[in-house]
Parts: structure tokens; sequence; C-alpha cells
């Protein structure tokens, strides 16, 4: 199905699905958005499973692509945090309607996260996979070689290699200092709704240590932690895909 297109005041295109809830209104739920990872997009298949089971509950359902990301406008190497939070917010005002169930995975925790603190009347609950809040400060950049980090600096950018076979792509200096004003793990989270969060133990990209900062950042007191035995970073076996659908069926039931 082609994607409908929301056009944001800056002028990018952010490309979307949206289903709306079909059910009676006494029986209506939160309607659930979904937020990708870094250099992911729309089309994979957790935002596709969960499209699936949300129709087949009749529940609203959101998912997008950020800035230079799938189906939306944009160059990837002029991305950076602070515009694909602008897509999501948008996205959030302009096409979800109600309160919603927000699902994030990895980079998308890290927005889910923003997206609580920004619009916390309307967020229900978080089920966030993997999430990689900061991850360009506390994680991307101390990881890097020293070559890579100089080049970043001297050049303004660096070509990573991809473990996911899509080809290296670019880490910008831009990407890593404007991430800076929306880093969240330094204070409290402010949400005090209910959070689920799933982490693959041999998640070799989000350390277990570095999801449990998230958890103490988290003011919440009803957060909960699945550590899945053999789960990788994207959790998309079906074990995960089923526990992913588990989680967000859990929080609207609520």
């Amino acid at each position: 199905m082609k994607p409908l297109i929301l056009t944001r005041e800056n002028g990018a295109a952010i490309a979307y699905h949206h289903t709306t809830a079909n059910v009676p209104s006494s029986k209506i739920q939160p309607g659930v958005l979904f937020c990708g990872g870094f250099k992911s997009d729309m089309a994979g298949v957790k935002a596709t499973t969960l499209q699936a089971f949300c129709n087949r509950r009749g529940q609203q359902y959101t998912r997008f692509d950020y800035q230079g990301h799938g189906a939306s406008s944009g160059n990837f190497v002029n991305g950076s945090i602070g515009d694909w939070r602008g897509d999501m917010l948008d996205v959030f005002d302009q096409v979800t309607e109600g309160s919603q169930i927000v699902v994030g995975s990895s980079m998308g925790g890290w927005m889910a996260l923003m997206l609580a603190l920004a619009r916390p009347t309307r967020v229900r609950g978080l089920v966030l996979i993997a999430p990689a809040a900061d991850f360009t400060d506390a994680l991307m950049w101390p990881s890097l070689p020293e070559e890579a980090r100089r080049q970043i600096e001297t050049e303004g950018v660096w070509l990573r290699p991809s473990i996911y076979d899509d080809g290296p792509y670019p880490i910008t200096r831009h990407l890593i200092e404007e991430s800076k004003a929306h880093l969240v793990l330094g204070g409290p989270i402010n949400f005090p709704g209910p959070v689920s969060i799933l982490h693959g133990l041999a998640d070799d990209t989000i350390p277990v240590e570095h999801v449990l900062r998230t958890v103490d950042a988290l003011t919440s007191r009803d957060v909960v932690v699945s550590l899945i035995k053999g789960g990788d970073h994207r959790l998309s076996r079906p074990a995960d895909l089923e526990r992913l659908c588990g989680a967000v069926a859990g929080l609207s039931d609520r």
C-alpha cells in the first residue's frame, strides 16, 4: 500500500501509514505509534507485525519514516536527532488521535522517551525495544576508533561499516553535536505511566547496563524489563514478535 505524506512546515515530506480504530466507541483502546530505529524504516518486520496485530484488534495504529529514511524525503547524511524528533512530533500531533501507546525500537526508544516528555497528557504507556537513549553521546562516540573521531572532527563525516549488510552509513559531526541538546539520561525522565522494556541478552549493540540506566532515569514506578535469552538487537524472531505484541496488548488493555 502506498504511504500517505505529511508535509512539514520546513518542506520535508514524511511518509506514514495510519489506520483508525474499528471498534465500538465504548471499546476503543489507546492508539499505537511505532517509532523506528537509526537507519531503519517503517517497512521492517516489527512495524508491519504490529500493524497486522492492531488491525485484528480494531486498534488505531501509526507508523512513519523519519527524514532520510525509507519513503520520506531528505538525505540521511543531513539528518539529526532534532530533525527526527520534529518528524515524530508532527506525526503525533497531526496524524494520531487521542491517547497513545508509543513503541520505540533502538533509537526509536529515545524518540519515545522524548515524546513522553513533550506530550505527557496523551502518552498512555511506553513499549521500548532495546532502547538506545542518548546513544550518540553515551555509546557511539566513545566506541569510535580514534581515526574515525578525528575524521569526523576535521572532515565532518565518517562512513561506518554496517553489521547488517546494508552498506556503510555516514556518521556526521552535526549528528553527534546536535544530539547533545536532546539527551535524557542526565536527569529524571518524568513519565508516570507504565513502561515495558524488551531487551535481548545477545544484543551486541546496546549493552544491558545502558538499558538499566534508562530504567533508573524513569520516574515511573511501573517499569517492567524482560531480558530475552538469545535475543539479538533486532528482536525480530517469531517469539520476539509475539512478546512485542503481548506487551502492546498488555498496556492497551489496562
